[in-house]
C-alpha cells in the first residue's frame, strides 16, 4: 500500500502571483510527512497540487514510478481528509464509510466487510445507524478518516483535519490519526499551521514560508539545530539575542551585549568581529543564582512574573539592557523564585543555535 511520493520543480501561479516558485522533494513510502508553515505559505496549494484539485504551472509529481500531473484526482488512488469533515449529512455513518466502496462497484459483501472494518478500527461501530448531525466534531473526523481509508488508497491526504475540534479533542484525534497511520504503513502527507500538533504525528517535517521549503528534517532536528531563524521561531519558542564573534586564543567565542563570553567549538564559516543572532531555547537558559553582587561571566535580570506548571515553572525575565526572555526550569518544592528578584543565568553552550545576522543561515555545524 506504501508508495513514494517525489516532486521536482513544481510551480504553481494565479495570475502573476507565484505561489510556489520552485519546489523539490522526496516523501518516503509509509511516512508520516507534515507540511507546516503559517497561513498563506502554500502548504494546502502543495497539497491539493498533490490531490489533483489544483493546476501544475511547472514540476513532475510522481507516485513511485508514475508521473500523476494529468491523471484525474478519482485515477489517483487517494484518500483525503478535510477540515470541515466533508462527510454527506443525509447519509448514515454506515453509508457514508461505504461511500467509496460502493463507487467502486465492489461486491456487496466485500463492501459490507470493509465496512464493518474500518467502523471497528476507528471505534464508530456503534454510531453506525445515526447521521452526522447526532455526531460529535470528533466522531465525525473518525467517519471521514474510516470513508477515506476504506478504499484502500496509496496516499492519505490530510488538510487541517483537526483545527475545527477543541483542544482535548485535537490531542484525541492526533493520537488516533497516528496510531492508525503506523498500524496501516500508509503514506501521509499532513498540513498544519500548529507546530505542537506537527511535532506529535510526524516522521519528518517540512517547514514552508512564502512557497518555499526552508528545512526538512525530524522533530528533533528541526527543535534542536534550525537551519535559519525563522524556523527556530517558528518551532516552540526561543529566545533571540544579538551577539558578536570573537577569537580567543585558538578558538571562537560568542560575546552577548553585556559582556557575557561563552566558547564554541562547533562553529563553521564565522570571522573575528562578525555579528550574528543567538537562539536560546527557555530550558536551554539556566538560573544560576539571585546574588547580584557576583560579578561571575552570566547575564542578569529580573524576574518579572513566573508561572507555575506542576513539572515546570515558566520565568518571564527582563535583562539589564530591557530584553525580556523566556526560561523554563524544573519546579522545586517551596523554591519558586519572587517577582522583583534579580537573577543571574548562563547558557547550555552545547544547545544553542547561531544564525547569520539577517537569520537566513545557521553558523552551527
Amino acid at each position: 500500500m506504501d508508495v513514494k511520493i517525489t516532486i521536482s520543480e513544481a510551480v504553481k501561479k494565479y495570475g502573476d502571483f507565484v505561489a510556489i516558485p520552485d519546489l523539490s522533494l522526496e516523501i518516503h513510502p509509509g511516512e508520516f510527512f507534515t507540511l507546516l508553515g503559517p497561513s498563506g505559505c502554500g502548504k494546502t496549494t502543495l497539497l491539493r497540487m498533490i490531490a489533483g484539485f489544483n493546476s501544475i504551472e511547472g514540476g513532475k509529481f510522481y507516485f513511485g514510478d508514475r508521473l500523476i500531473n494529468d491523471f484525474n484526482p478519482a485515477k489517483r488512488n487517494i484518500g483525503m481528509v478535510f477540515q470541515n469533515y466533508a462527510i454527506f449529512p443525509h447519509l448514515t455513518v454506515r453509508k457514508n464509510v461505504a461511500f467509496g466502496l460502493k463507487n467502486k462497484k465492489l461486491p456487496k459483501a466485500q463492501v459490507m466487510s470493509k465496512t464493518e472494518e474500518m467502523m471497528s478500527l476507528m471505534k464508530i461501530g456503534e454510531y453506525a445507524d445515526r447521521l452526522p448531525e447526532k455526531l460529535s466534531g470528533g466522531q465525525q473526523q473518525r467517519v471521514a478518516l474510516a470513508r477515506a481509508l476504506a478504499i484502500e488508497p496509496e496516499v492519505l491526504l490530510m488538510d487541517e483535519p483537526l483545527s475545527n475540534l477543541d483542544a482535548k479533542l485535537r490531542v484525541e484525534m492526533r493520537t488516533v490519526i497516528k496510531e492508525i497511520q503506523n498500524r496501516l504503513g500508509i503514506t501521509t502527507v499532513y498540513v498544519t499551521h500548529d507546530q505542537e500538533e506537527a511535532m506529535a504525528v510526524s516522521d519528518r517535517i517540512a517547514v514552508m514560508n512564502r512557497g518555499v521549503i526552508l528545512q526538512i528534517g525530524t522533530p528533533k532536528v528541526l527543535y534542536q539545530r534550525p537551519a535559519n531563524k525563522f524556523v527556530a521561531t517558528f518551532i516552540g519558542r526561543t529566545n533571540l539575542f544579538n551577539a558578536v564573534i570573537r577569537k580567543h586564543g585558538d578558538g571562537m567565542h560568542i560575546v552577548f551585549g553585556n559582556g557575557y563570553t561563552v566558547p564554541m567549538t562547533n562553529l563553521i564559516n564565522v570571522e573575528e568581529g562578525q555579528n550574528v543572532i543567538v537562539s536560546v531555547r527557555p530550558e536551554e537558559l539556566v538560573i544560576v543564582g539571585n546574588s547580584s553582587a557576583d560579578k561571575t561571566n552570566c547575564l542578569v535580570g529580573m524576574v518579572l512574573y513566573s508561572t507555575f506548571l506542576g513539572l515546570n515553572t515558566h520565568y518571564v525575565v527582563e535583562l539589564e539592557n530591557g530584553l525580556r526572555v523566556e526560561i523554563i526550569q524544573e519546579s522545586q518544592i517551596d523554591d519558586i523564585i519572587e517577582n522583583g528578584t534579580k537573577i543571574r543565568m548562563v547558557v547550555k553552550v552545547e544547545k544553542i543555535n547561531v544564525f547569520t545576522e539577517d537569520g537566513k543561515k545557521t553558523l552551527v555545524k
